[in-house]
């Protein structure tokens, strides 16, 4: 999260403020880097269910957090289907983690990760004919995955992963259902996009990390409320109250 007033994105007047590679810039950016765990449940409702804020001072890795992070909701008692993750979270020791915690996994995968269609032969993934329905093989130093492509108007091509404790139930995994998680998948990014635009996650004019951490749990907080009301029919989507609000100012 990039603070949207400079007086209080020096980062050595303000804590948590640091230098962070952003995916969305391809550049390293300043700012604090916010880690969210967004659930999203059968119906279609989506929540953040635990989240953390960066702090080099713990010592920790973004990839730390990730794992903590589901450690935790599981002892909570929340049982996911399955994790989905960008290429940044795609590391073995997480893939083995989310295996051995008994959770599937759709994850975004660089393409120059090697992968085997018969289990000794290894090549890149960006190396392989890769049909709409996907492609069942092994990558390396974890197991069999199924590996999908999707090309992007503006981004190029990507690659992701595809894992299942059940070994059929991968297997028979088809290009209706990738899109489907790929869909879901992408919700984390229009989170992001929501408690920017709506909430004011990025305005906030404080120095310390408490109040920092007050600033943003307020803003999911706030997002929280959009999304119960959207479920529950009160708006059409989380721009509706901004919107109606932007209308009566210029009435």
């Amino acid at each position: 999260m990039r603070c949207a007033c400079p007086a209080y994105s020096d980062p050595l007047l303000t804590e948590l403020i640091g230098y962070f590679w952003s995916g969305k810039h391809h550049r390293v950016v300043k700012g604090i880097q916010l880690i969210t765990l967004y659930y999203t449940d059968l119906s279609g409702k989506s929540v953040p269910v635990n989240y953390r804020l960066y702090n080099k001072q713990e010592g920790k890795t973004k990839n730390d957090y990730l794992r903590e992070m589901i450690a935790e909701v599981l002892g909570w008692g929340l049982k996911p289907k399955i994790v989905t993750t960008d290429a940044w979270y795609s590391s073995r020791q997480n893939l083995k983690f989310f295996k051995d915690k008994e959770l599937g996994f759709f994850t975004g995968i660089a393409k120059n990760r090697k992968v085997s269609i018969n289990g000794r032969d290894y090549t890149q993934v960006q190396n392989l004919e890769i049909p709409e329905s996907g492609l069942i093989l092994h990558l390396k130093s974890f197991g069999k995955v199924k590996l999908f492509r999707k090309t992007f108007k503006n981004q190029g091509t990507r690659y992701y992963i595809l894992f299942l404790p059940d070994e059929d139930a991968l297997i028979a995994i088809n290009q209706m259902e990738f899109k489907a998680l790929h869909s879901i998948h992408w919700g984390i990014e229009c989170y992001h996009r929501a408690i920017k635009q709506v909430c004011g996650i990025e305005r906030f004019m404080v120095r310390t990390s408490e109040a920092i951490h007050t600033h943003f749990f307020s803003a999911i907080r706030a997002f929280l409320h959009l999304e119960l009301m959207r479920a529950e029919e009160l708006i059409e989507n989380w721009y509706e109250i901004q919107r109606n609000l932007s209308q009566q100012e210029c009435s």
